[in-house]
């Protein structure tokens, strides 16, 4: 039962961090006398709406409501660009017309919603629970040398062996800490462990610390049998067993948990932004794991597969790392909507800067300011842009459904 309400919990959690994201664009829309038609949650044919007046921009009425697909929203706001139909009596309150300051602003609201729920979020777990230590050591350091088992089993299990592996044989020891394989830096167990089994050659150069000092070892990998998605995959192993990070949770009160979630917002945000542009070249291997290949633990998750993971948290009884999930989410979102390309918010951005550099150099050159940016000019790149992400949704909500990323 609480995997079922955990799945419930976050996928409710997704629809408010959108319906936060609009918010935040709503609000800073009405701040700057623009007027604001519709706010919506979700897509497709509408469920439930309201409308009510304000009495910003001159007075007007703005429809609320919910959509049958509640994965997505959006906050119309009257002339958001020239190319957009206004009526006389909205004309003086469009988008279009106010400063470029301004339009940022506006345009920036959903990511600053979404940066500050991040941040609370994060608060709220350093006062409740605490936070894990950002700078525990994640080095892939030896905690022993060991056989190699020649074959997995379909269940997992691993046959059994004796005697000295490869790492010992070749003079490996507890404490060391691998910082190469091949040549090719590593920093984490799972790295060293990748870069090993995909090793062909009949010998693997690996780096290794040792009291401070660095030594290259070469290895004689032996060649045994592992599941792969199901398949029996021959790779390279050499026996290692790598120590667990010691892992720390920091305390804090109401007071000291403000630079602490800063602080840690800072580590979380640096680690959205790698996944970000890890992105890209993790796609061919979510379509592989579709078609039964290995899922990369690391590979991208749609809202199916995040909802799922809320699950296993809210089973695991792991509330605050279901908490901080959600956090991470609000960093995603406010991150990848500023990326410059319509009809992300970074892309409206990109034309309001490009509009104010190119008045600025007009008026340097003694010319009035140009005309508003031709939208229908940028079409063809909104539209190849949009069917990308809808191909990537797909292919990952996919891969989530017949191959999900498994975590407990």
């Amino acid at each position: 039962m609480s995997f079922f309400l955990g799945v419930a919990l976050f996928a409710v959690g997704i629809a408010v961090t959108i319906a936060l994201h609009e918010w935040g664009h709503m609000t800073a829309a009405r701040v700057f006398g623009m007027r604001v038609r519709r706010y919506f949650i979700g897509f497709g044919p509408t469920v439930a709406s309201f409308r009510r007046r304000h009495r910003a921009a001159g007075g007007h009425v703005t429809e609320y409501g919910l959509k049958a697909v509640p994965l997505g929203g959006f906050c119309d706001i009257a002339g958001m660009t020239a190319a957009d139909p206004v009526t006389p009596e909205e004309e003086p309150y469009a988008m279009y017309r106010r400063p470029w300051w301004a339009r940022v602003a506006v345009l920036s609201g959903g990511v600053a919603m979404n940066l500050v729920v991040g941040v609370l979020l994060i608060y709220a777990v350093a006062v409740t629970w605490g936070l894990p230590d950002p700078d525990v050591d994640l080095s892939p350091r030896i905690a022993q040398t060991q056989c190699v088992p020649p074959a997995e089993a379909a269940d997992g299990t691993l046959a059994e062996c004796t005697g000295a592996g490869p790492a010992e044989l070749a003079g490996l020891r507890a404490g060391d800490v691998v910082v190469a394989v091949g040549g090719a830096e590593v920093a984490t167990p799972r790295e060293v462990a990748e870069a090993v089994r995909a090793t062909e050659d009949a010998t693997v150069v690996l780096t290794v610390e040792r009291v401070g000092q660095l030594m290259d070892v070469t290895v004689a990998p032996e060649r045994v049998t592992r599941m792969v998605g199901g398949d029996a995959v021959e790779v390279a192993a050499v026996g290692i067993a790598f120590q667990a990070p010691k892992q720390r949770i920091l305390e804090y009160d109401p007071l000291t948990a403000v630079p602490g979630s800063l602080a840690f917002t800072g580590h979380m945000f640096a680690a959205v932004w790698e996944g970000l542009l890890a992105i890209p070249g993790k796609v061919p291997g979510v379509v592989a794991s579709v078609f039964g290949a290995e899922r990369d633990p690391e590979s991208p998750m749609s809202v199916v597969g995040a909802s799922r993971f809320g699950g296993e948290l809210a089973e695991a009884d792991l509330w605050s790392m279901f908490v901080m999930m959600l956090a991470n989410l609000n960093f995603f979102l406010a991150m990848f909507n500023l990326i410059p390309l319509p009809p992300l918010d970074g892309g409206h951005i990109a034309v309001v800067g490009y509009e104010r550099l190119r008045d600025l150099l007009r008026r340097v050159r003694g010319l009035a300011p140009g005309a508003p940016v031709d939208y229908t000019r940028l079409m063809p790149v909104t539209l190849a842009f949009t069917a990308v992400l809808l191909a990537f949704g797909i292919i990952v909500i996919a891969a989530d459904v017949v191959n999900p990323i498994r975590f407990f």
